[in-house]
């Protein structure tokens, strides 16, 4: 396995103080600490060539696991492996096969022009100059950043400046690569665009990639796999359309019909969630949707019916009440 985690867990010393200056001068003489949970018995593997979705709410643990992996973190306990090495050790062998991008985070240069970031990283890396020159340029291809190699960071757009970002991040063609929230603060079109680089990406270089994100499309576009994580816990692992059949139970069905329907004879194929002459949308058992869809065409006048699965985000939300799946 290219990734391997093993009971992870981590926690952190905060430290706790009474309010007013009588609290403040008492922490001096005698602090009172208090661990934090950040991850709990956290298990999971990844093989070669694998890219999985790693999601979860706010404060679930998903960052602090990719400083882990990343070896930036050192864990309270459990066994950790990304190309066979242990992260925490961080020997040049390994930093030189990995990448951490994460999209609050910034590596360029601010007042200087992106490909000088991409040198020192040249140099910092060993690369000899063909291979660099010609990763550089496969990279540059794939973003379409050509033209704005040579200009200060700071005069760059926020999609201009996550690209540049992305090529620094794997100008030495990492094997693994670690991605927290690699389109946040993008606009949609830009959000697709890095989509669009990331599947490439892996399918060119044959990456294995850990991705988390709270923009449900990167999920859904991108990983056949996600890792669900909650408080600390793993409470899925699996093929994304599994989370579907587990918990979309329903499908919805809307019609638009050519004549005038009256909604009481609608009724008795499934729950009506929105009418109003000439759509309605209906609420029907999975298993019912095909049989219920061929029903209506044969007794009601149908200018056209569609059947569909219901959002991922719903079907996430329900898995984050509490329901394990692992």
């Amino acid at each position: 396995m290219t990734i391997s985690v093993s009971h992870l867990y981590k926690a952190y010393k905060v430290q706790q103080k009474e309010p007013g200056i009588k609290g403040s001068l008492k922490s001096i003489f005698a602090r009172k600490y208090k661990d934090v949970q950040a991850v709990a018995d956290v298990s999971f593997s990844i093989s070669e060539g694998e890219l999985v979705g790693f999601i979860g709410p706010n404060g679930a643990g998903k960052t602090t696991t990719l400083k882990c992996l990343s070896g930036l973190l050192y864990p309270s306990s459990g066994q950790l492996s990304v190309l066979g090495f242990n992260p925490f050790d961080r020997k040049n062998a390994f930093l030189k096969q990995i990448s951490l991008v994460m999209g609050q985070k910034n590596q360029l240069w601010w007042d200087l022009p992106a490909i000088d970031t991409f040198l020192l990283n040249k140099e910092i890396y060993e690369i000899s100059d063909s291979d660099y020159q010609k990763t550089l340029n496969e990279l540059v291809d794939l973003l379409n950043v050509k033209d704005v190699l040579n200009t200060q960071v700071r005069k760059l757009s926020l999609g201009q400046r996550m690209k540049m970002e992305l090529i620094a991040a794997l100008i030495h063609k990492p094997k693994v690569l670690f991605l927290d929230e690699p389109t946040i603060g993008l606009d949609v079109i830009m959000q697709q665009k890095m989509r669009e680089f990331i599947s490439e990406y892996n399918l060119r270089y044959k990456s294995t990639i850990l991705l988390t994100s709270h923009y449900m499309d990167d999920v859904k576009e991108l990983c056949k796999r996600v890792i669900i994580i909650d408080h600390g816990k793993i409470i899925f692992d699996g093929q994304l359309d599994d989370i579907v059949k587990i918990h979309a139970t329903h499908k919805q069905i809307t019609v638009i019909f050519e004549n005038y329907v009256d909604p009481k004879q609608l009724s008795g194929f499934g729950e009506i969630k929105y009418f109003e002459f000439p759509k309605i949308v209906l609420s029907i058992e999975r298993e019912k949707s095909n049989d219920v869809a061929v029903r209506l065409l044969q007794k009601f006048p149908v200018a056209d019916i569609n059947i569909e699965e219901p959002d991922i985000e719903d079907i996430i939300r329900t898995v984050f009440k509490g329901k394990e799946l692992a």
